[in-house]
Order: structure tokens, then sequence, then C-alpha cells
């Protein structure tokens, strides 16, 4: 098993744009090397809410008292990863989108230079469980959640919404797809990634055209890893131009 990097934040809420991280974990696993793991409580500098606290536990009270300044979390997480990937270590994130756009624009927020920018859109290397088990599985009834798709594959989650069980439990479902598929295991991981910008496009696509059958009309975004600013741009320019309804 080569060097991984395993990634997770836990938020303030659903919204990668605009919520705040409170915890984040990156685990350097594998490689024949020890593993080293790095967490964070982040004071997200706004109040948690009741919901999200429900999902990992954090208090707005307790990640005040016991959290760093977000800037100071996310300099250091985002020197950490891209340190990495510049030695060709690749980010294993579940559901990257949301992870890993969360800590961009936390770090465009505080004035820190993104993950992205620090390394290069050609040095960007991620695996995505979440997307590789949609593309190789895709007709599976049931939920997508980590923790499905961990009892799926029989692989340990031990306290999940936990940042740093979340992060190694992504890292052991990389392992076991690549274990299970020949094909996926003999691709090259510069390929590989970019065969999941392709896969995530694609299956957004499909989840919206499904909701336009049930008569939901949301937007799905197609960018992956990081959505990019002008995504934002143009999904609100695109609301302003929706009509209201009568």
């Amino acid at each position: 098993m080569r060097r991984l990097a395993a990634f997770d934040v836990e938020t303030t809420g659903v919204d990668p744009t605009s919520d705040r991280i409170v915890t984040a974990a990156v685990s350097l696993v594998g490689g024949g090397r020890r593993s080293e793991s790095y967490s964070w409580i982040v004071d997200p500098g706004v109040e948690i809410p009741a919901g999200a606290t429900a999902v990992h536990g954090i208090t707005t009270e307790q990640a005040r008292a016991e959290g760093v300044e977000t800037a100071e979390a996310v300099h250091e997480i985002t020197a950490l990863l891209a340190d990495q990937l510049l030695h060709g270590v690749p980010v294993i994130a579940f559901n990257a989108r949301f992870d890993l756009t969360c800590l961009d624009r936390e770090a465009r927020r505080h004035g820190i230079v993104p993950l992205i920018d620090r390394v290069g859109a050609d040095r960007m290397l991620v695996i995505d469980p979440f997307v590789i088990d949609k593309q190789y599985d895709r007709f599976r009834r049931g939920k997508r959640t980590l923790g499905a798709v961990c009892e799926h594959y029989r692989v340990r989650l031990d306290d999940a919404h936990n940042a740093n069980a979340d992060a190694l439990a992504a890292a052991r479902v990389a392992w076991r797809l690549a274990q299970s598929i020949a094909e996926l295991r003999e691709t090259e991981l510069t390929l590989l990634h970019a065969q999941q910008i392709g896969w995530a496009a694609e299956q957004a696509a499909s989840l919206e055209a499904y909701f336009r059958e049930q008569g939901r009309f949301e937007q799905i975004e197609r960018d992956w890893p990081v959505v990019p600013l002008l995504s934002e741009v143009a999904a609100a320019a695109a609301a302003e131009q929706q009509p209201l309804a009568a």
C-alpha cells in the first residue's frame, strides 16, 4: 500500500461554499512507514447550529474554549496537504468535492493561499471513494454515505463523524476498492484523478435528470474535486434569472 493522505472535515452545515470548519483531520498512512495523525478543533467564529452539533458533537462553547482560530488551522492543513501532494502522495477524501471546497473557501476567506493555487491544478491528486464506488457499482440500491459504504465493503468505522475516524475509514474504503477492482488497481493515479473529474460530472448530471423526473429543479454541482468560484457566480446569476412563481 502506497502512502496516502486521508482528509476529512466536519462543519457548521452542508454548504461547502459558506459553512465553516469545526473539526478537521489529516492521517498519513501506508507506504511502509508509521502512520501520522493530525487533528484540529476549530473555533469557526460563528454559532454552531444545534443540527450540526448533533452530527459531530462539538458545541459553540466547546469550539470557543478548545478550538484554534480558523486561519491558523486552515494554514496548517493546507500546508500539510500541499507538501504531501508535491511529494506525489494522493489525498483521500470521501465526497472530496465537499471537504476540499470547504477548505478552499476557508483559505480564501482568511487570506491564505488555497491548496489548488499552492500546488497547481496539474499536481492535484485526489482519490474519492464516493465517486469511485458510484462509478463501479452504479446500480446498487441504498444510501451512499460513508457509513453505508463502509458497511457494504466491510470496512471498520470506529466513530462516525469524528473527522479522524472518517478520514481513516475513507482510506480503508479506497484500499478495499483497489483490492476488489483489478482495473482500478492497475490505473495510474494521475489518470484516475482525471477519470474522476468526468465521472463526478456524469453522476451529477444523472442525479439532476432524476430530480427533474420527480419535479425537482435543483442544479447539481458538476465540478470536482474543488468547486471553482466561477461556479458560484454562475449559479447565483442563474437563480436571479429564474422567473418568479405565479
